[in-house]
C-alpha cells in the first residue's frame, strides 16, 4: 500500500506505544473485573474504574483485546501492524456504538461519556501505531518512497 510508510525511523517508539496501549487495556480490564466481580455480566450500574463506566463483560473484553495487542507487539514481523489496525477499527466502532446507546437499555457495556472518549482515543492510538509500525525490505522502502514522490 503506497500510503503506509515502511521502516519508519520512529518504528520502535510506535511499537512501544502499542505495547503500552495493550498494557493499559489489560490493567483497566483487570481492575474492572475486580470491581464488578459478583455482578451481572452486562450490568448497567454505577461501576467505575479509572473514571470510566464498565461492567464485567466490558472488563473481560478489555483484558482480551489488551492481551491480543501485547501478543502482537511481542511477535512483531508486521503481525502487530495488522492486529493494531483491525483492533483500532473495532474499538472505534464499539465506542461509536456505545455513544449511540449510552442512555438506553442497549448500553450493554455500561459506557459513560468518559468511556467513549477513552475507547475512541485508544482506537486512534492503535491506528496510528499500526500505520507507522510496518517493517519491510529495503526494496519495499524504496518502492514506498518512489510512490510517495509520485503522489
Amino acid at each position: 500500500m503506497a500510503h503506509t510508510p515502511v521502516n519508519h525511523p520512529a518504528r520502535p517508539i510506535y511499537r512501544a506505544i502499542g505495547g503500552l496501549t495493550g498494557l493499559y487495556l489489560v490493567v483497566f480490564g483487570v481492575l474492572g473485573s475486580i470491581a464488578s466481580a459478583g455482578g451481572e455480566f452486562f450490568a448497567q450500574d454505577d461501576t467505575q474504574i479509572l473514571g470510566q463506566g464498565t461492567n464485567l463483560g466490558f472488563s473481560l473484553l478489555s483484558v482480551l483485546l489488551g492481551l491480543i495487542v501485547l501478543a502482537g507487539t511481542a511477535l512483531g514481523r508486521n503481525v502487530d501492524v495488522v492486529i493494531n489496525q483491525w483492533l483500532a477499527y473495532l474499538l472505534m466502532v464499539v465506542s461509536l456504538g456505545g455513544l449511540a446507546f449510552i442512555r438506553t437499555d442497549a448500553n450493554i457495556f455500561n459506557f459513560s461519556i468518559a468511556t467513549v472518549i477513552v475507547v475512541m482515543t485508544v482506537g486512534l492510538v492503535l491506528l496510528m501505531v499500526g500505520m507507522y509500525g510496518k517493517v519491510g525490505t529495503d526494496d519495499e522502502k524504496e518502492a514506498w518512497q518512489k510512490a510517495r514522490l509520485v503522489l
